[in-house]
């Protein structure tokens, strides 16, 4: 505990606990929807795309990469979540695509434009997150504090309409829902939750924030509303005490993160499985 309070009075730690509790708390909001339409991978496909327009963003030298990654990223998560079920190709065969081929041309591009001397270690921390983490400046917790509020807004005043979609697509569309701008927004603000998640816990494991907060929900609770709160409670939970043991043990952020996310999925397989026996 002393070890924690000193580290605490450092702003950067204090940073990369307002940034990851955010990004966490963002991803499992969404999380539930995706899981739902059976597009759980769509974290994994987009965090590959940003990782490729992050790659072309470091050989054109720009200052502020976010300028690149954001709008690619989100017109990948258009194409694939408006595209869905209706393409020739359909939504998990697109998400394959989309991710095999950004992330081999990303680090084709890395290769080709090298932008430093230790390539192996800029891409091995591109992937699995490194410790960008706790170099994050004011500015940028700044700006992930406004995007943040923004994705939690828009989930709370559009929460039936996200509802409807997620259940029932055409029932919606035959009720005079906007299925399609719906569907849409959805995809901006996982694009938004992508791109803020790379600093966090990297490309390779962005969609474990996204499936395992939801996949635990689901086994205690079956009410959408409940499940996506308690979905929330939990990656909030884990982020924290990811970062923590990141910090008193010296291990890699994300993959300590991820690692609690898979930790706490256990455990709530427990309650799953009472519920069972119970109903046997």
């Amino acid at each position: 505990m002393d070890k924690l309070i000193l580290y605490l009075q450092f702003p950067y730690v204090r940073y990369a606990f307002i940034v990851g509790v955010l990004i966490a708390l963002c991803s499992s909001l969404l999380g539930v929807t995706l899981v739902l339409k059976r597009f759980s991978f769509i974290g994994d496909g987009l965090s590959h795309v940003a990782f490729g327009a992050m790659s072309i963003a470091a050989v054109l030298q720009l200052t502020n990469k976010m300028l690149l990654i954001l709008p690619v990223t989100i017109i990948c998560a258009v194409f694939l979540l408006r595209s869905g079920q209706h393409a020739r190709i359909k939504g998990d065969a697109a998400i394959a695509m989309l991710s095999v081929g950004a992330l081999a041309f990303g680090y084709l591009i890395m290769n080709i434009f090298p932008t430093s001397s230790n390539l192996s270690g800029d891409v091995c921390s591109t992937l699995f997150g490194s410790t960008s983490i706790l170099t994050l400046t004011a500015g940028e917790v700044w700006l992930c504090i406004i995007l943040s509020a923004a994705v939690v807004m828009i989930f709370i005043l559009f929460y039936n309409k996200i509802f409807a979609v997620t259940f029932d697509e055409d029932f919606a569309r035959t009720t005079g829902t906007r299925a399609d701008a719906y569907n849409l927004m959805i995809a901006i603000v996982i694009a938004v939750i992508i791109v803020l998640a790379m600093n966090l816990v990297g490309s390779l494991l962005i969609s474990a924030l996204v499936i395992f907060p939801a996949l635990s929900a689901m086994r205690i609770f079956s009410n959408f509303k409940s499940v996506t709160i308690c979905s929330a409670v939990l990656s909030v939970i884990c982020a924290f005490l990811g970062i923590i043991i990141s910090i008193l043990t010296g291990t890699p952020v994300g993959s300590t993160i991820v690692a609690v996310n898979v930790a706490v999925f256990l455990i709530c397989l427990i309650p799953g499985c009472v519920k069972g026996v119970i109903k046997r």
